[in-house]
């Protein structure tokens, strides 16, 4: 896929999936309005450090889809290449873990428990949809390179040191471009 492309799928993506999930939806749920009383300043801050975190964690997993995978993590225009750099060398659901993150900066930003319990169903939502039907598909594309990252990548709780395996991985035999399969 062209850079171009992808880039302005990624972009659309980002705005429709993870913009719902993680701003419409908290937003809808809350108006962003402060819980009362309003939570402690420590707690604050903490999430406004998931917040950050998350935020700058998701658009960074993003930016690899287009210049490392050379595709959307979109499953209509997915990545030529598996993305294993960056962010994800740390964890193979970085922008899962960024948008679970984002959500619960919020409730503590704002001192909301139903963005707490929201948090807890988008996680395991994403969980069931990263088993069920992420997993399987990526190893049927990706085959021995996507399992041997997956054996040495934990799915939820990154790694303190970076997975150094992705140039070395296996790659799979894959048809030229615009074969059939």
């Amino acid at each position: 896929m062209r850079r171009g492309a992808a880039a302005a799928g990624t972009s659309a993506f980002l705005a429709a999936v993870p913009g719902t999930v993680a701003g419409l939806v908290p937003w809808l749920l809350t108006r962003w309005e402060s819980g009362e009383p309003p939570p402690p300043l420590a707690v604050r801050l903490v999430g406004g450090v998931l917040v950050l975190l998350g935020g700058s964690a998701l658009l960074v997993a993003f930016v690899r889809f287009v210049g490392e995978g050379r595709g959307t993590p979109a499953p209509v225009a997915p990545t030529e290449e598996l993305v294993v750099g960056g962010p994800y060398r740390y964890v193979r659901n970085p922008m899962y873990v960024a948008v679970v993150a984002l959500v619960l900066g919020q409730a503590l930003l704002l001192g909301r428990l139903v963005l707490l319990a929201y948090a807890l169903v988008t996680w395991a939502t994403t969980a069931a949809f990263v088993r069920g039907y992420e997993e399987p598909t990526l190893l049927a594309r990706y085959g021995e390179q996507y399992e041997a990252y997956r054996a040495a990548v934990p799915a939820w709780l990154p790694r303190l040191t970076p997975w150094r395996g992705g140039a070395s991985a296996p790659r799979p035999s894959r048809p030229p471009a615009g074969t059939p399969t």
